[in-house]
């Protein structure tokens, strides 16, 4: 299993961007697939998660309303669209995937990892 995030960079607070996740080596219809962030310092937080046959999400409370995720099937990517950003939402994003048919939220959970993608929101 290969994931390869991309489409970090620099915004000024209020803008917007979308990450993506390319999935490789297995197919996802059963996996799960989540996004975290990791700002300096601090822990890896929980940020989103789709299950990949459902389509179904759940967010963080700190990025409901502003950031969906979603997953292309004919591209075997996920997803995070990410608006009215804060300066507080800087941070490293990961994506990470596991097999399973329900929501997880923490890191450990998660067996498979992409190398991460640098957000920076500037105020």
């Amino acid at each position: 299993v290969q994931l390869q995030a991309s489409g970090g960079g620099l915004v000024q607070a209020g803008g917007s961007l979308r990450l993506s996740c390319a999935t490789s080596g297995r197919t996802f219809s059963r996996y799960v697939m989540g996004w975290f962030r990791q700002a300096p310092g601090k822990e890896r937080e929980f940020v989103a998660t789709i299950i990949w046959g459902s389509g179904n999400t759940y967010l963080a409370d700190s990025v409901k309303g502003r950031f969906t995720i979603s997953r292309d099937n004919a591209k075997n990517t996920v997803y995070l669209q990410m608006n009215s950003l804060k300066p507080e939402d800087t941070a490293v994003y990961y994506c990470s995937a596991r097999s399973g048919s329900h929501y997880y939220t923490r890191a450990h959970q998660y067996d498979y990892w992409g190398q991460g993608t640098l957000v920076t929101v500037s105020s």
